[in-house]
């Protein structure tokens, strides 16, 4: 759930800020303030009301929005080997990494991946809770999960799968594979 401030929202409808302000007044947008007093917008409520009072909504610029991909893993190799064939990728992924669970919690949250690439065998982490919570939560449900592991065997490929992981691939990994999932997953041509 994306949410505005004034300022945003009044770029977003190409209008003043005061406007903004007194169409919330008005009670035509619906918003919060926060504990500092500061009006919070949801988008799909301020696209709710430009719909119905027939202010059109700016379409996100197409090719513009890159994919997010976010790498979890505490070796720090593997990430930058995962990190660097995907970068070289003609698709432009925006990418990040984390190196335990307590970080990967924090950019799943800011972040907002699309795609998670997660290491199940971490020190501090249970692959099988982090997915299952990614796929548990209304906020981050369509995140796509690839799980890695160097100990994956059938039973446990369907044990994640079951967790809701989108892929699953064994270590040393095969980064030609990968890519191509990663893709196939994001739906990029």
């Amino acid at each position: 759930m994306e949410i505005f401030t004034v300022s945003q929202a009044s770029k977003y409808c190409r209008v003043s800020p005061k406007t903004i302000i007194n169409w919330i007044d008005a009670g035509y947008i619906k918003a919060y303030k926060t504990v500092g007093g500061h009006r919070r917008i949801k988008v799909e409520d301020l696209d709710e009301f430009m719909r119905k009072s027939g202010i059109p909504i700016p379409e996100e610029p197409k090719g513009d929005r890159r994919n997010k991909i976010l790498v979890v893993d505490d070796d720090k190799i593997i990430v930058e080997t995962i990190v660097q064939a995907l970068e070289e990728d003609e698709h432009g992924y925006e990418m990040i990494s984390a190196s335990d669970g307590f970080e990967a919690g924090l950019q799943i949250n800011h972040f907002k991946p699309d795609l998670v690439i997660l290491d199940i065998m971490m020190p501090d982490i249970n692959g099988y809770e982090v997915c299952q919570k990614i796929k548990n939560n209304p906020l981050t449900r369509n995140t796509k999960v690839i799980v890695l592991s160097a100990y994956l065997d059938t039973e446990a490929f369907k044990k994640m799968k079951e967790y809701g992981a989108d892929g699953c691939f064994s270590k040393p990994l095969p980064l030609e594979q990968l890519k191509l999932e990663v893709a196939k997953l994001l739906d990029v041509k």
